[in-house]
């Protein structure tokens, strides 16, 4: 590895670095973007166990306000699909995430639809804080699982990474 980019991941995985990097990671992976903000979280923990639970409320906090960004570039969204025709299948899954209402941003952490299910939610003009409130739950839940797993399966140090 470059020894820049060995120098660059050493200041980001500082404790005053780590969480603000986590948070960007967190939230730019919460857009539409495939990312995922996983790793970075286990990284900054496994390099400082003491910032576990910052790590994981900073990267809940960037992760839910990147849904809430997707909320409302869905609410925008509505107004230029508004007009067009659905598929059945859509008009399905509309029909579903209607009769959940805001309850169904809890599911904002599954891969692949969490993050269009947030856009969806405000295409959708769900109210916006208990839909924000069901993210960061179900957001809060992932980290804290994906985080405390990766740290049971690997407990030594990082020496597998290099």
């Amino acid at each position: 590895m470059p020894d820049w980019l060995t120098q660059l991941l050493a200041l980001l995985a500082l404790p005053e670095y780590g969480l603000s990097t986590v948070a960007v990671v967190s939230f730019i992976s919460a857009t539409l973007l495939p990312m995922g903000s996983e790793p970075a979280v286990f990284g900054l923990v496994k390099l400082n166990p003491d910032l576990f639970w910052p790590a994981i409320l900073v990267a809940t906090a960037g992760n839910t306000a990147g849904g809430a960004l997707d909320w409302w570039l869905g609410r925008g969204a509505l107004a230029l699909v508004e007009h067009r025709r659905h598929s059945t299948v859509h008009v399905k899954a509309l029909d579903w995430l209607e009769r959940l209402g805001p309850k169904a941003c809890l599911l904002s952490w599954l891969p692949v639809i969490g993050d269009p299910l947030c856009t969806v939610a405000g295409w959708l003009k769900m109210p916006f804080w208990p839909c924000v409130g069901y993210m960061a739950i179900g957001k809060f839940l992932r980290y804290l699982v994906m985080t405390a797993g990766l740290l049971h399966l690997f407990p030594g140090g990082l020496s597998w990474v290099s």
